[in-house]
């Protein structure tokens, strides 16, 4: 009889196995959405609010050793989470890279809202490197359209941590190793886009502010390495201030690489086609000359 139950039960047990294994598979792919600020978030001169940012990390099944923060664009009204979030993630993972997908804070007015949420999430990233399998040497940034000018400004605007915190994450450098630009807003000048700066400093913002977030305004020598891909018939988000961001990078010496691209407007064709494949293939390509991954191109 004993013998019996146990012949009955194998088949229960034998599943309940191949279901435990494909669960712990499963999860090791599986994205995984993470809060920032438990609740309290700093929006600037030492004040807080109740509210929350996440991150959603996309972990590659072999990754290499690199991270990179995603800041979506939206013109800082709104969030493109899909293509130019869950999708580029999806994409970094095929090429072994950590994909962070940032759902930062809108700023309403607040310009220092949303980079703070940048900062903590490069932070954060660090923070988190062994068990994710990331060199804390190797985070780097990625933005599109105004959440470009969000990535241009944590490669600006950045500090090397608080040695005095008590909070392990706050300890840790908030510079980017690397940035990729894509049609990104960066000026808050003449050239800008005005609903993006409308958003980010209010309708009638003091001079200081429009000169401080004017990113091609704060390189310096310490401004991390910066790839720029932009279309030349973009008229949303003109040219201009992908140039003028690259030209201050190599006035500076940072090395840097600008992708003028024939066209494709804002958004290079609904995010598809010649041109966005080739802002993709050559910022691997260029992320591999400076070794910050293998230097294996593009793999389809």
């Amino acid at each position: 009889m004993r013998n019996l139950r146990l012949l009955l039960l194998a088949p229960v047990f034998v599943l309940t196995l191949a279901t435990g294994q494909s669960a712990k598979a499963q999860a090791k792919t599986e994205p995984e959405r993470i809060k920032l600020w438990n609740g309290n978030a700093p929006v600037g001169e030492g004040k807080f609010e109740k509210a929350e940012t996440w991150i959603t990390v996309h972990r590659p099944e072999k990754p290499n050793g690199t991270a990179a923060v995603i800041t979506p664009g939206g013109g800082y009204g709104g969030l493109v989470t899909g293509a130019e979030g869950h999708g580029i993630a999806t994409w970094l993972n095929r090429h072994g890279i950590t994909g962070v997908v940032l759902e930062y804070r809108l700023p309403k007015g607040r310009p220092f809202v949303p980079l703070l949420d940048a900062q903590q999430a490069i932070r954060t990233v660090r923070s988190n490197a062994k068990a994710w399998g990331v060199d804390p040497a190797k985070v780097g940034i990625i933005g599109f359209s105004a959440g470009g000018h969000l990535a241009s400004t944590a490669g600006t605007h950045f500090d090397e941590g608080d040695a005095k915190s008590d909070d392990p994450i706050e300890k840790l450098s908030c510079r980017p190793d690397f940035t990729i630009l894509v049609y990104p807003v960066v000026t808050m000048g003449e050239k800008t886009h005005g609903g993006s700066r409308n958003n980010l400093l209010g309708s009638k913002p003091d001079e200081k502010l429009v000169v401080l977030f004017s990113n091609e305004k704060q390189v310096t020598a310490k401004t991390p390495p910066t790839f720029l891909a932009h279309a030349k018939d973009d008229r949303v988000v003109v040219p201009e201030n992908s140039k003028g961001f690259y030209d201050a990078l190599q006035a500076k010496k940072v090395p840097s690489k600008y992708l003028e691209l024939a066209s494709g407007g804002h958004g290079l064709n609904g995010y598809k086609g010649p041109m966005w494949d080739a802002w993709q293939e050559q910022s691997l390509a260029w992320l591999g000359e400076l070794k910050l991954i293998p230097a294996s191109g593009e793999k389809k």
